[in-house]
């Protein structure tokens, strides 16, 4: 019984094998077989998809792309058709077996309704651009937004002999993007597309340049979703550069179509849709996170110990001598207040709150604390008879000039220095 499981596992195996060979060949097959053109790029495989399953792609805006393997490049072009340019960009694809997605405008499909239906005869997918390209989508009213979608979507399948044809895809003018825009086409199974990255063929630059930043871009993503449009000379005569680069450096092109009832979708894993998937050698921890009002009344958690988190105590840590010398040395008195006091009536209190000349004037009017002493040189006769004078001098009257020239001059504390009417005068003056 072993034995017998061992030989259906292996025999199972060994038929998958072969069908993924053949499959792999089929595609290799497809690709080279262009009539006309054998070493052609052609068009690796077709991816089918669901847009109710994956509503919106492109990592320009989304978190989600297109599930494609390194090297394969998904072709995308807007604003057509406009037959002076995208006939010459329809038959440059025909040349090398390329299919690729148009974004068609819905005034361009009721002015040119044989360039839709040439696209759809020739394999490309068709979804729409709108009615008439406005770059407001992220700021209109949803009801005029929802207007210009469906103006799209009624002329480009009014443009098509089967209307079926058209493809849910839908590509928001400008990218400019808006939730209430994307939730309508959510509900209504239309699948919004925006890009990987862009050639920037909408600007003015040239040739050369659309073509060098669509292959750096490319080459920095590895593989994608490429912006272009079918309307600008610019995107015509870069597109074959593109090719042969594609082709040069073994990019594949694969072709996008919608799922339907006889068409299942290709099937896929999620971490396919991304455009880095997470590698299996670097873990990812999705905690699931905790809401605010867990915490809204429950009190505050006590701070953990040093034995919670097995830590030891931290050791002293030891001085120095000169550090232990200075710790132990004596600490010195604190001064007391009264060696910061300032008499009130002093000088520097005077000088502080009034002019130099009054501050003087106020300290010179103090009494004096003591009566004058005789002079030690003048002897004991000459004190008394300094002392006499003074006592026979009446209080307020002056002494003889005699009298005066012989001591020094004195002034009552109380009788201020008279100020002359001259002077008065002249201060008034």
């Amino acid at each position: 019984m072993i034995g017998s499981g061992v030989g259906t596992r292996s025999w199972i195996g060994l038929c998958l094998g072969l069908v993924t060979a053949s499959t792999i060949a089929s595609a290799t097959a497809t690709a080279a077989d262009c009539p006309g053109n054998p070493g052609a790029l052609g068009t690796s495989r077709t991816l089918v998809v669901d847009p109710r399953e994956h509503p919106l792609l492109g990592t320009m805006q989304y978190r989600e792309t297109l599930p494609l393997r390194d090297h394969e490049v998904v072709l995308t072009f807007d604003d057509g058709p406009l037959p002076k340019y995208s006939y010459q960009v329809l038959k440059m694809l025909a040349d090398e077996c390329i299919k690729a997605t148009f974004f068609i405008i819905g005034s361009q499909a009721k002015a040119n309704p044989d360039g839709v239906r040439r696209l759809v005869a020739a394999g490309h997918t068709v979804g729409t651009h709108s009615m008439n390209h406005p770059l407001t989508f992220d700021r209109m009213p949803i009801e005029k937004a929802e207007a210009e979608i469906n103006g799209g979507i009624e002329w480009t399948q009014a443009a098509m002999t089967d209307p079926s044809a058209l493809a849910p895809f839908f590509r928001i003018p400008g990218l400019m993007r808006a939730e209430g825009v994307e939730n309508y086409l959510a509900s209504r199974g239309i699948q919004v597309w925006s890009a990987d990255f862009p050639a920037d063929d909408w600007r003015h630059v040239s040739s050369d340049r659309v073509y060098q930043l669509a292959m750096q871009r490319l080459e920095a993503k590895g593989k994608g979703i490429l912006l272009l449009h079918d309307i600008q000379a610019r995107t015509v005569a870069a597109l074959p550069k593109i090719i042969r680069d594609l082709k040069a450096r073994g990019y594949r092109i694969v072709h996008v179509v919608p799922a339907t009832a006889d068409r299942p979708a290709t099937p896929t894993e999620s971490v396919e849709w991304l455009m880095r998937p997470p590698s299996e050698t670097v873990p990812i921890a999705r905690w699931p996170r905790v809401p605010n009002f867990v915490f809204a009344r429950t009190e505050m958690l006590p701070a953990p110990a040093l034995a919670d988190l097995n830590t030891e105590l931290p050791r002293p840590v030891a001085l120095s001598r000169h550090i232990a010398a200075q710790a132990s040395a004596p600490i010195l008195p604190v001064p007391g207040r009264d060696i910061f006091e300032i008499p009130e009536k002093s000088l520097a209190v005077l000088m502080a709150s009034s002019s130099r000349r009054t501050a003087t004037r106020l300290v010179s009017a103090e009494p004096a604390a003591a009566p004058l002493t005789p002079s030690p040189k003048n002897g004991k006769g000459k004190g008394k008879a300094r002392a006499k004078t003074a006592a026979a001098t009446p209080h307020g009257a002056q002494p003889a000039h005699g009298a005066a020239s012989k001591r020094p001059a004195q002034r009552h504390a109380a009788t201020p220095k008279p100020t002359r009417v001259a002077s008065l005068k002249k201060r008034q003056q």
